[in-house]
């Protein structure tokens, strides 16, 4: 999932790519992620999921043109690591993106990252 018409523009290919809107908002954003890790999960079978778990998508980013919130963020991580955890699949999360103003954002966007995954896997 990215923004359709943001760096890098050239998009690598992928198993499944879902170009996103410019400002597509937090709930779009979270739907479109739950309607389709799971049927992704179970036609490709992962041994392992890279979660690459970038803040770009928060709203106030100057770079990453979405809209979503620090919360939203939040949930996306809980929903990548609750699917995770459910089919059993190893997966490693990795920072990235975060270009905000406000370093907090940044800094508490990622930190409920490996929040979320302490309390499911722990």
């Amino acid at each position: 999932m990215h923004c359709h018409n943001n760096f890098p523009l050239r998009k690598a290919k992928s198993d499944l790519d879902i170009p996103l809107e410019h400002y597509t908002k937090e709930d779009e954003y979270l739907k479109i992620l739950k309607d389709n890790l799971p049927p992704l999960i179970e036609k490709v079978k992962p041994d392992f999921i890279f979660f690459q778990s970038g803040v770009d998508i928060l709203e106030n980013d100057k770079i990453g043109k979405l809209s979503v919130s620090i919360k939203g963020c939040a949930e996306r991580g809980r929903l990548v690591f609750k699917m995770a955890h459910r089919y059993k699949i190893a997966v490693t999360a990795s920072m990235g993106g975060g270009y905000a103003d406000n370093l907090d954002d940044i800094v508490e966007a990622h930190c409920n990252t490996y929040r979320i995954a302490k309390e499911i896997f722990i």
